[in-house]
């Protein structure tokens, strides 16, 4: 920041003798206006808005098009006011609540990350043992998955001798692109349901008949209509495992 300028928020200061004030004093305010308890509408829309409210904010994705938001960086703080877009630069720690993904967003200095930060989520398990070590498991497995492409595969998998009860799915942040999508496994896109939604907490839950498999199989979820271009989902595996008598 400038000598003209604050050091953290970059409001313009005031100078002696200063011509035309109110300028600067409303830009001052104007900044303020968006970066105290800052909640952006989105950080998925790419088009830019053509009506969008004064006073409303945007996060931009990758490859934002339209005239005043084209070419910006990802992550570019976008504030709509009076007909006209301004940015507003923002330091690492800023935090941000998006409406459409009714989450919090932090700025590490390079990109905004959910915040808290997202953790693995472990497998919740029950399991019965016998004397001898054989076991049978009730077990749940789940990831959220950002969506990308014609396909997005999670990286847990239905484990090889488990047998499957269903794979539910949840929409955790606005889907886009697709105007629905499947989810299934490699070579049965909708295994486990098709023509799911994409809106905000769409949900399904994949009953089937209980179903082995003889090998690591990951969930995939393939769009429908067009390619994902944003959005996540929830993934759970509801699976029963087993385990063999151990060694004597």
């Amino acid at each position: 920041m400038s000598d003209d300028a604050s050091p953290r928020l970059g409001l313009p200061y005031l100078a002696a003798a200063q011509a035309q004030k109110h300028v600067i004093l409303n830009e001052a305010l104007m900044r303020l206006d968006g970066l105290v308890q800052t909640a952006v509408e989105s950080r998925s829309t790419a088009a830019q808005p053509a009506s969008p409210a004064d006073g409303a904010l945007y996060l931009l994705p990758e490859d934002a098009a339209g005239a005043a938001w084209a070419g910006r960086p990802a992550g570019t703080v976008m504030r709509f006011e009076a007909g006209g877009w301004a940015t507003l630069a923002v330091g690492a720690g800023h935090l941000a609540w998006v409406k459409d993904e009714a989450g919090a967003v932090v700025w590490d200095g390079a990109a905004w990350a959910a915040f808290p930060p997202a953790e693995a989520t472990p497998a919740a398990r029950v399991l019965v043992a016998s004397p001898g070590g054989a076991n049978l498991g009730v077990e749940v497995r789940e990831e959220e998955v950002t969506l990308a492409g014609a396909t997005t595969s999670t990286s847990m998998v239905i484990p090889s001798r488990g047998i499957v009860l269903a794979v539910s799915t949840r929409t955790t942040q606005t889907v886009t692109g697709a105007s629905s999508y499947s989810c299934g496994i490699g070579g049965e896109a909708g295994k486990f349901g098709s023509s799911l939604g994409v809106a905000l907490n769409a949900s399904n839950i994949g009953v089937i008949g209980p179903t082995a498999f003889y090998s690591d199989t990951p969930v995939v979820l393939t769009a429908a209509g067009s390619a994902f271009t944003g959005g996540k989902v929830t993934v759970a595996i509801q699976v029963l495992t087993f385990a063999a008598p151990g060694a004597v």
